[in-house]
């Protein structure tokens, strides 16, 4: 396939207006670092996964790109050169990501070909609080809206039904055993389905991991869905943010529930079109 060829200073206002959307995206992020704060929505994209924000805002095309006049990118890990024009080394990225290629399109392949599942209500997020102390309670500096006892409640009154292993693995162990499923890796293939809040994040990752493979839009967008999600799985979480401007969705009343369950399927299907775009790039 014939490379279309970017000239340099197409590519470098790409490149830039890229790294200011990322600016816009982490600039809360930065300041709290410098001034020692912790915010429980903006913190966790960075905190669980292990994407800085220099990372994100570096701009890659993807395959099928060259970019006149990038002599700087010989030094990137994933390019070659050919005079000063550089391009994605496809093929040796190809080969050097076989196994993170195969389980990530066979993921993907596994998710979508499964209908979304839309009554968790987020209580996964409860489970992780479920007869704990103070010191066990990951957002302790934020009061639980229910209190704990109402918290509590609000578990052994619902079923508990998580397909996501790494969401699983941090309910409390009074918690774990009442959960319909026993999420596993090794079962993630099984289990996955698309209706599942990190799933969706997820999507953000599996970009991230196979950089430059994946041009930076696509990982753009799946970051901004991971976000968007994390702001709800918060709002559905015991915690009381409205400090921080989160209204809470109520989960534990049937409005809640219709709420959750809405916002869960619009979710679905942004990260099924993130799951398509990406898995025809690895299926190229």
């Amino acid at each position: 396939m014939t490379a279309q060829i970017l000239p340099e200073p197409v590519w470098r206002d790409l490149a830039q207006a890229h790294a200011r959307a990322v600016e816009e995206l982490t600039e809360g992020r930065l300041a709290r670092r410098v001034e020692g704060k912790k915010h429980p929505v903006d913190d966790f994209l960075w905190e669980y996964y292990s994407f800085r924000p220099a990372q994100l805002s570096r701009w890659h095309p993807g395959p099928g790109v060259g970019l006149a006049g990038a002599s700087e990118r010989a030094e990137w890990s994933g390019y070659v050169l050919t005079g000063d024009t550089a391009y994605l080394d496809e093929v040796g990225v190809r080969e050097r990501r076989a196994n993170a290629i195969g389980f990530v399109r066979d993921l993907l392949t596994a998710t979508l070909s499964r209908p979304g599942r839309f009554g968790c209500f987020g209580l996964h997020e409860w489970a992780m609080v479920y007869r704990a102390d103070d010191e066990q309670i990951r957002h302790g500096g934020w009061p639980l809206r229910l209190g704990s006892d109402g918290t509590d409640a609000v578990v052994e009154s619902h079923t508990v039904a998580c397909s996501h292993a790494d969401a699983y693995r941090f309910f409390t162990p009074e918690a774990a055993p009442r959960n319909t499923l026993a999420p596993t890796r090794e079962r993630q293939l099984e289990l996955e389905q698309p209706g599942c809040l990190h799933a969706g994040m997820d999507v953000y990752k599996w970009c991230f991991k196979l950089t430059p493979l994946v041009p930076s839009a696509l990982t753009l967008d799946a970051f901004r869905l991971a976000r968007d999600i994390r702001e709800l799985d918060m709002r559905a979480a015991p915690y009381d943010l409205r400090e921080l401007g989160y209204e809470p969705v109520r989960i534990e009343t049937t409005e809640g529930k219709v709420e959750y369950a809405r916002a869960q399927r619009e979710f679905t299907t942004r990260s099924n079109e993130l799951r398509r775009r990406l898995l025809d790039l690895l299926t190229a």
